[in-house]
């Protein structure tokens, strides 16, 4: 096979250049699918990535005014990916691969543009939004920190809630208010305890899976092979206050993003109270789901409370 490629003859070349010459009359603008068209495409991988990760939070963004989707689908899919890489990844370096994650996420952030369509999106969504880029080392740093850390003492605990939940609600908190630093700097402190509780929960939930295939717990000091009602409702209480602290912040988000917000926390708390009701020791048997059905069900309830002022 001939690899080299075969030389015009003369006639060819000729119809080669007309063609050229024609072309450099055609309106260029009107072929300016470049970039633009690979934007489009990176955010729909975004959306992609939330819809097959989480039912809940695809929901919850639905909710959403539409420009404020995008996004924060954005957002999702740059989170979803770091986490997944250092807790599901198991057949691979690991290390390697969210050691490339990391540097390809400042180089995109950087020079605003990535051929990993994730982070095309989510360095689109931090330069719109005028994201604060310590939020972006914080969560890197709590996910690398996942690679090789299977315990916590309370100290420790609360710097990865930080860096794992409450900087990435404040991520989207930076969408919510559309560049209203006087809403930001009145909401941060709702925003983190909103990240943190649903943080907490996910940790509650998961508890046998984190320990029984990766070896770790979150919860600063506990010992699940001695872990009871009191360390459950221990946990509960602090979730609560968390939940008491956010609900006031959802009330002050600007309307674009109330009711999807509103209905992310309603999914939360309903799988916190099927939480407290459970006895520990099926929380170290099961995975604590809400059905989709009943999830349905959650999203019409809390269209109606939003629609007519009831929340």
């Amino acid at each position: 096979m001939n690899a080299h490629p075969p030389i015009l003859r003369g006639e060819d070349t000729a119809t080669h250049t007309a063609t050229k010459s024609q072309q450099a009359v055609v309106n260029s603008g009107l072929l300016d699918t470049g970039k633009p068209l690979f934007d489009q495409v990176s955010l729909q991988c975004s959306a992609l990535t939330t819809k097959a990760y989480s039912t809940s939070f695809s929901l919850g963004i639905r909710l959403l005014s539409k420009e404020l989707q995008g996004p924060i689908h954005a957002v999702y899919g740059f989170v979803r990916f770091a986490d997944e890489i250092v807790d599901t990844f198991h057949d691979y370096d690991k290390e390697a691969l969210f050691s490339r994650f990391k540097q390809d996420t400042y180089r995109a952030i950087e020079e605003r543009i990535s051929l990993n369509p994730i982070l095309n999106s989510f360095q689109w969504a931090f330069h719109t939004y005028d994201m604060d880029l310590a939020h972006v080392d914080k969560f890197l740093e709590s996910m690398e920190r996942d690679l090789d850390q299977t315990a916590y003492d309370r100290a420790g605990y609360d710097d990865y809630i930080v860096g794992s939940a409450e900087v990435v609600g404040l991520m989207c908190l930076s969408v919510f208010v559309k560049g209203d630093q006087d809403q930001y700097t009145a909401l941060l402190p709702h925003a983190r305890s909103l990240g943190a509780a649903f943080q907490k929960i996910n940790f509650l939930r998961d508890l046998k899976a984190d320990w029984a295939g990766l070896g770790r717990t979150y919860f600063p000091g506990l010992d699940l092979d001695v872990f009871d009602q009191h360390a459950k409702r221990t946990i509960e209480a602090e979730i609560h206050a968390d939940f008491a602290h956010a609900y006031e912040g959802i009330l002050r988000l600007p309307k674009s993003s109330r009711l999807g917000v509103y209905m992310a926390y309603i999914y939360y708390t309903r799988l916190f109270r099927k939480i407290q009701r459970l006895p520990h020791s099926q929380i170290l048997e099961d995975r604590i789901r809400i059905p989709n059905r009943q999830k349905a069900w959650l999203l019409m309830g809390s269209y109606v409370r939003h629609q007519f002022n009831l929340l």
